[in-house]
């Protein structure tokens, strides 16, 4: 696969949704911040269906299924009831995820190795229904290797440990998970597989991760939520946008 210059931004829309059932509300709307951000810009909308329905609702995938004329990528857990509601949608792409009762949010990436077999099964008839599928995992070889094994069109890299590493201020761990973050992108890039990357990405530590040049998609949300509190969603992403763009022309 060529390089390509532009990377696309994925928006992913779940924390308007966590504020809106904090208080049991009909606000913010989830589906209207997802078509704000593909007015303003965005390359395509994420939205995670988890199985406690702890921010985003089944209404909601819904309601983003009829209005976006952007791509939707719908995060989900590899189970059965999950695999029904994306056959029934067909959304553009679906990621498939590791998920916990307990975590506040994903911890890590899809231990695709240990469930091999599961998620080649899995994975077919999503692909069949025209389905891009992802596969969520770290940058490690063997992960890389057993998803083009299990038939995933995507691998989006898990770029959470390099984050927390720049915040606690951790340079050499933060360095090492840079390094294999980018040699897994390339890896990634070489044996067939479409490459994204997020998580935990910020204005702060976007532009090294934007510069991979295997790269195609980043998708970011909380950050881009968070941010947009006090300066609007709009022009978080365009912001966001501009740094990427930046990232990957210099």
């Amino acid at each position: 696969m060529l390089p390509e210059r532009h990377v696309r931004l994925g928006v992913n829309i779940d924390h308007v949704a966590t504020i809106r059932n904090a208080r049991g509300s009909m606000y913010p709307d989830p589906v209207e911040a997802a078509i704000l951000a593909q007015n303003e810009g965005a390359d395509g909308i994420t939205a995670h269906l988890r199985e406690d329905r702890r921010h985003i609702r089944d209404e909601d995938i819904d309601g983003l299924i009829a209005a976006l004329n952007i791509p939707l990528n719908f995060e989900m857990a590899a189970t059965e009831e999950m695999q029904k509601i994306a056959l029934k949608h067909k959304p553009h792409a679906v990621c498939l995820v590791p998920e916990k009762r307990e975590e506040r949010t994903t911890e890590g990436g899809l231990d695709v190795l240990k469930e091999e077999n599961k998620l080649r099964e899995f994975i077919k008839p999503l692909s069949d229904s025209g389905c891009r599928v992802s596969l969520f995992i770290a940058a490690v070889p063997a992960q890389v290797e057993a998803a083009k094994r299990v038939g995933a069109a995507v691998v989006e890299l898990h770029t959470g440990a390099y984050c927390d590493y720049y915040y606690e201020q951790n340079q050499s761990k933060c360095e090492t998970e840079f390094e294999n973050l980018k040699n897994m992108c390339g890896y990634a890039n070489y044996i067939g597989l479409e490459v994204h990357a997020g998580h935990g990405l910020t204005y702060d530590t976007v532009s090294r991760i934007a510069a991979f040049q295997e790269l195609k998609e980043l998708n970011i949300g909380h950050f881009l939520i968070s941010d947009a509190v006090f300066n609007g969603l709009g022009n978080s992403i365009k912001k966001m946008k501009k740094l990427i763009g930046e990232a990957r022309a210099s």
